[in-house]
């Protein structure tokens, strides 16, 4: 314990317990003056006249208190409750570089189908069966303006089955070949029209290294090379292509695309090439349109089956190149696969070079025949054609020269 002057002094105590000293002032001095008190606030609803020049005038209501009359609260007030609008699906954008990627898979799509094309078209040209048929002989003349071909339709049954030469009425093997059909066809150089001029299988012309005979008797003697020296020593005109077709080829070129339309103006009867048709348009299928182009039981037999075969391979063509049969692959490639298993060309002729004429061939084409003197018996030929000089000059001078056939010349003969 600690003392100080005698006396025991208390202990020590913590600052927080130490009492706070009172102040007193020194002996002598003055006595501390009264500090007045502080001003009281005057509540602005009591003297409202005092604060309107400094303070805004405030008249708070009264609150109704509903409960201290013992009345029913009001219901709370609920806020309306915002619901977020349905998320609309955005839409779909274009991917960068979609429009881009399309023209790709397309072209891609267009270069396998040219292939295709350009494959198809090699291999089926491999297919041809050629035959050295424009071979040069002594005495050939020069080459004339414009494109002729020689179409040959030839009564040949190669290839055929019994059954197929029974339902074709080809009237079973005649020996020798020989050809019903010989067309010369001018594609003139400027786009022209295309003419189509029959000669007559019956012609009475000159054979070179047979004397005078019937014009199909120089295929049946020498083949296609003697048919066309024959052809070009007759009429003067080069012939550029040559193409054959046989009956089953012809009637499976027609299957192929679909049957043709054609027109008849009267009624055929001929059990000799199975052919029944009643006058009026048609379609024909395959066997009905070789029976067409054979048959000699009309009016003017061999006249009317020239007109018959033009009228109906102008027919034909014009399906074939249509819209509907070339962009038909159900029927274009059958076409193309029938047309080169069943015809016969020209060493140096090729499958475009066919497609060409039937191109040249699909609009408005000119038909004739050679102009017609009337006819004779020879003795060992039987009865034969004879043409009319006169006229068949001009007329197959203005093919040689790329002209178009004066109209004078096209009238039917005596």
């Amino acid at each position: 314990m600690i003392r100080r002057n005698g006396r025991a002094a208390p202990p020590p105590q913590a600052w927080s317990q130490a009492p706070t000293p009172t102040y007193r002032p020194p002996a002598g001095s003055p006595p501390p003056r009264r500090q007045p008190p502080p001003p009281r606030e005057v509540a602005p609803q009591r003297d409202a006249a005092r604060n309107r020049d400094w303070a805004p005038t405030q008249r708070p209501e009264r609150f109704a208190d509903e409960r201290s009359r013992g009345g029913t609260p009001p219901p709370p007030v609920v806020p309306p409750v915002r619901r977020k609008p349905a998320a609309q699906p955005e839409p779909r954008r274009p991917r960068p570089g979609g429009g881009r990627r399309a023209m790709r898979r397309l072209g891609a799509v267009l270069a396998i189908l040219l292939v295709a094309v350009i494959g198809g078209t090699i291999y089926l040209d491999g297919t041809l069966d050629r035959v050295d048929a424009l071979s040069a002989y002594d005495g050939r003349g020069g080459d004339t303006p414009g494109t002729n071909w020689l179409l040959v339709g030839s009564d040949s049954r190669v290839g055929l089955t019994p059954e197929q030469e029974q339902e074709l009425a080809t009237g079973g093997d005649v020996g020798t070949d020989r050809t019903d059909t010989i067309l010369l066809i001018h594609v003139p150089s400027g786009g022209g029209e295309t003419t189509m001029v029959s000669l007559p299988r019956d012609s009475y012309v000159n054979v070179p290294g047979f004397g005078q005979d019937k014009l199909n008797a120089s295929f049946a003697l020498g083949g296609p090379q003697l048919l066309v020296e024959t052809v070009e020593s007759a009429t003067g005109v080069h012939i550029d292509h040559y193409i054959e077709i046989g009956f089953g080829g012809f009637a499976s070129i027609v299957d192929a695309v679909g049957g043709v339309d054609i027109c008849i103006p009267y009624p055929i009867d001929d059990p000799l090439a199975g052919l029944r048709l009643e006058a009026g348009c048609q379609e024909l299928s395959g066997p009905e349109a070789l029976g067409f182009v054979r048959t000699r039981a009309t009016p003017l037999a061999d006249l009317d089956r020239m007109n018959n075969q033009r009228l109906f391979l102008s027919a034909l063509l014009g399906k074939a190149t249509s819209p509907s049969t070339f962009l038909n692959p159900f029927r274009s490639v059958p076409l193309a696969t029938g047309a080169a298993g069943s015809v016969q060309v020209d060493e140096d002729d090729h499958l475009w070079d066919l497609a060409r004429l039937a191109w040249a061939m699909r609009g408005e084409t000119l038909t004739a025949t050679v102009p017609v003197g009337g006819f004779e018996d020879v003795y060992g030929i039987g009865n034969v054609l004879l043409w009319d000089r006169a006229r068949a000059v001009p007329f197959f001078d203005a093919l040689a020269n790329d002209q178009q056939i004066p109209p004078e010349l096209l009238t039917p003969g005596p």
